[in-house]
């Protein structure tokens, strides 16, 4: 998923050392980088244990990226608000653009190129059918629109991991509008906190009532039901829950945090997906506000065990791959899982995360900082130029490949197992 931690500007081509940088008014400063970014890579540690079958509730995990996404962007928008007294809402999601869309081009157009290759015929027709809704940035409403249920069609989609950044970048197109306006009043924290809370309990009230329904896609991916979680994170980047926080010594954040962790973790060991009859009857909504809570405990009290634990160099550099490897460990896990399966269950998967990994890792380095940071080969406006190109090829390739024929040609993915 999505990082949206506040990075320095280069320099001279090379990232501020973090010494240098200035702390955040919402509390996302140079002490807390690491711990949240730490979180951010025990989120996509269980998504992807969850989608290779090992970890029941490792979906959760998206639900704890969304509350990081509400809460540091949020940050972002009120520390402009207070800094310059209003919100460049053109830079905000230019910021956006060149931070997301480059890795996502690129993971969309070699996904389809894999999937021409060795996927099944349900494969790419799939992703044929899903690839201009991707680039909408809509591809959960089209699953939702076309009754395609997120947890038994899965496994045909190559795209189907996507639809938690289609709820994010509508929530980034939605979001900042809010905050801008309510940034140009009195006391803008307090209402930007107060439509927040209120935005999180009608999302909820729609996640109870939609919740009851035989094909729960329509609450699992709406961005409506799912706005509770990064509505809950931006509540917690506000100012007066900021200095509720500061309040709590450091020796009673610590064991609070404990007791956090250990509830998220235990709800990712044994929640069951659709089948847990209290996940859309306000489990969500407490795995989501159990998160915050962590979340601005660890940003907002310095020096707690809790936060080197998470802030550690395993999670930290997990949570720094994490929009890439979130993009890339789906399309691998379909296309290369069914025929790793003389490895075993875990060997299998393993080599599957090793390769998700090596494929976020070069796409990190060579796609998605360079056009971040306008640094190296994407100087001078060369990156733009270069995404833009890449999403023109996608578009030709999408038009020129033909879609196959239902059914002709299928292989049985049972048979490479």
């Amino acid at each position: 998923m999505p990082s949206h931690l506040p990075l320095p500007a280069p320099v001279g081509g090379r990232p501020v050392p973090g010494r240098h940088r200035a702390a955040h008014p919402s509390g996302v400063g140079r002490a807390h980088i690491a711990a949240l970014d730490g979180l951010r890579g025990f989120a996509v540690a269980a998504v992807l244990l969850f989608h290779a079958g090992h970890l029941r509730g490792g979906f959760l995990g998206v639900d704890l990226f969304f509350v990081l996404s509400g809460f540091l962007i949020t940050g972002l928008l009120v520390g402009e608000a207070t800094r310059c007294g209003r919100i460049g809402l053109a830079a905000f999601w230019g910021r956006r653009a060149r931070r997301l869309l480059p890795a996502l081009v690129c993971v969309v157009v070699v996904t389809v190129l894999a999937t021409w290759a060795w996927g099944t015929t349900e494969h790419l027709r799939f992703a044929l059918d899903d690839m201009p809704w991707v680039g909408a940035q809509a591809v959960n409403w089209h699953y939702i629109t076309e009754q395609i249920g997120y947890w038994n069609s899965s496994d045909t989609r190559v795209f189907a991991h996507l639809w938690s950044i289609g709820v994010e970048w509508q929530f980034y197109l939605a979001w900042p509008l809010v905050v801008a306006v309510a940034a140009r009043g009195r006391c803008a924290e307090r209402i930007v906190a107060s439509l927040a809370g209120v935005g999180a309990l009608v999302s909820l009230a729609l996640t109870v009532s939609l919740g009851a329904a035989v094909d729960t896609t329509r609450v699992y991916e709406g961005t409506d039901t799912r706005g509770a979680a990064l509505l809950l994170g931006a509540l917690a980047a506000t100012a007066p829950v900021r200095n509720l926080v500061r309040r709590v010594p450091r020796r009673a954040a610590d064991p609070v945090c404990l007791v956090l962790g250990c509830g998220l973790a235990v709800a990712w060991a044994v929640t069951g997906g659709e089948e847990e009859p209290l996940l859309f009857q306000g489990g969500l909504f407490v795995h989501s506000l159990t998160a915050a809570v962590l979340i601005v405990l660890t940003a907002q009290v310095p020096g707690t065990w809790a936060a080197r634990i998470v802030g550690s160099r395993l999670p930290r550099g997990l949570g720094q791959l994490s929009y890439s490897l979130y993009l890339w460990h789906w399309p691998v896990y379909l296309l290369l899982l069914p025929r790793l399966s003389a490895l075993g269950g875990w060997g299998g998967t393993v080599v599957a995360i090793g390769i998700s990994l090596v494929a976020a890792a070069v796409t990190k380095r060579f796609v998605e900082d360079p056009v971040r940071f306008r640094v190296g080969w994407a100087r001078a406006g060369r990156g733009l130029i270069a995404v833009v190109a890449l999403a023109l090829a996608g578009a030709v390739l999408w038009a020129a490949v033909p879609e196959p024929v239902p059914g002709a040609g299928t292989v049985d993915v049972d048979q490479l197992r």
